[in-house]
């Protein structure tokens, strides 16, 4: 046996803005990719992924039955067997490896699935995303559900608000342009959960709550609305704006030794930082005008071109 493939992701804008309610635009990544097997394999990463999935299975038994149903004998029979989630998706980069694994998950064995091919109205989007929420909040604590959903889908998903989100296109890609948003490898792996305690501690501040509110969200919604316009101009003067907050308020997201990078891209335009998914580690996004010119300014990096202008 072996499924099918399910990418990773990029949440472009709206990374800690989608719990308040800001826009968010995600779209898949099909640099890496995932898929279940069950062909005997006994290397370590192999019985470590099965084990995680013995976990994963008792987790669904308990989930309200109302939301979904599982073939939970067939799963449990499979898992039994050695079942393992063959992943190249690096955990703890931002790149949504549990959100891949949930989506492959829901794919095999919900037996009254909504499928990709069926008319996906908002209903039956907002039911994915509530369905990926409780079974992704077995890795995270608590989870929007919307890594599996894109994963699921493998579309672009535009997130209006809590209760508003559509599949979208954005523009083609220019394959010859010199503007670029591109990953960053901090060399580190992060993790969701203490990223997003810290997160909600600072919302009990006021002053962090009004700057979410003022700065951080308008000028993540102004970057979606940017991005998905193909107003390059404006993406990256809002862009700038979205960088310069994140350095001034979410300083603990954001790597020791990036903090002089990503000051620095702001002081020459030459390329703009901000958090992919919660940061802590794992990729750190980019926004350039001229990817040569970051390149040059960022040497010595890991750089991976996701998206041309």
């Amino acid at each position: 046996m072996k499924g099918p493939l399910f990418y990773s992701k990029i949440l472009l804008f709206g990374e800690y803005g989608i719990i308040k309610d800001s826009k968010g635009l995600s779209i898949p990544y099909n640099f890496y990719n995932g898929a279940l097997k069950l062909d005997g394999n006994t290397s370590e990463s192999a019985k470590k992924s099965n084990e995680s999935l013995k976990k994963f299975t008792e987790y669904l038994k308990n989930l309200d039955a109302d939301l979904v149903i599982y073939d939970i004998e067939k799963l449990q029979a499979d898992v039994d067997a050695g079942m393992y989630f063959d992943s190249s998706i690096p955990q703890g980069y931002g790149v949504g490896s549990s959100g891949a694994l949930v989506a492959a998950i829901y794919d095999k064995y919900a037996t009254d699935k909504i499928t990709v091919l069926e008319n996906l109205t908002r209903e039956k989007l907002l039911k994915l995303k509530s369905i990926f929420s409780a079974m992704e909040s077995f890795f995270h604590g608590k989870s929007s559900g919307l890594d599996p959903l894109n994963s699921y889908l493998s579309l672009p998903i535009l997130i209006n608000s809590k209760d508003n989100i559509e599949a979208t296109g954005i523009p083609s890609q220019k394959s010859d342009g010199k503007g670029a948003v591109f990953l960053l490898d901090s060399g580190i792996v992060g993790e969701t959960a203490p990223m997003v305690s810290i997160f909600m501690e600072n919302m009990k501040n006021e002053g962090f709550r009004s700057m979410l509110k003022e700065q951080f969200i308008k000028h993540t919604d102004a970057c979606v609305d940017d991005f998905l316009k193909g107003d390059i101009k404006s993406l990256f003067k809002n862009t700038k704006q979205l960088s310069k907050v994140v350095l001034n308020n979410f300083k603990p997201m954001i790597p020791q030794q990036f903090h002089d990078l990503w000051k620095k891209g702001i002081e020459t335009n030459d390329y703009y930082l901000k958090l992919c998914g919660s940061g802590g580690g794992g990729y750190i996004l980019g926004f350039t005008e001229d990817i040569d010119k970051a390149k040059e300014a960022l040497k010595g990096q890991k750089l991976e071109v996701v998206y041309n202008f």
